[in-house]
């Protein structure tokens, strides 16, 4: 469904389109997108151009993108006042860095990291947990520092 895009870059082109569909009402809060694959062969464009025009719609708070879930249409902003986020830290605990996080962390697996969560809720229910790592520090609260530094295993 190429269509002519008068100088504007190609992916604020399919953004506007996807934003058509949103506004529409073709996909409702909540509901997930379609794979980056079939938009690509819908709209006729590489990934890099999908990824480009998901990318805009979430700046502008449209469409969330959950890791290993995919990408949705985020509430309204109207519908937000009466979202509640939790405190940044909850519950913290010490967690073993993964091959992914220690890579991410340049630490060695095991290594000890602060695991965090944010929960988001509206109308009695969750909207999205989210997981923050970091590296421990003696300021973080509610976390026991004497394991700050070991890997899981070390006595």
């Amino acid at each position: 469904m190429p269509t002519p895009h008068y100088g504007q870059p190609r992916y604020r082109v399919v953004a506007d389109q996807l934003k058509a569909k949103i506004d529409n009402g073709d996909w409702l809060p909540g509901e997930l997108l379609p794979p980056e694959n079939a938009l690509r062969h819908e709209y006729r464009v590489s990934r890099g151009t999908i990824r480009q025009a998901i990318t805009l719609l979430r700046e502008v708070g449209l469409v969330a993108t959950a890791h290993g879930r995919g990408t949705y249409v985020a509430l309204p902003r109207r519908q937000r006042h009466d979202c509640k986020t939790t405190p940044a830290l909850l519950n913290p605990r010490h967690v073993p860095a993964d091959n992914d996080l220690a890579a991410l962390f340049d630490i060695e697996i095991g290594s000890l990291l602060v695991e965090s969560r944010s929960i988001v809720r509206a109308n009695d229910h969750t909207e999205s947990v989210t997981y923050t790592y970091s590296l421990p520090r003696q300021d973080v609260p509610g976390v026991e520092q004497e394991n700050a530094g070991r890997k899981i295993g070390d006595r």
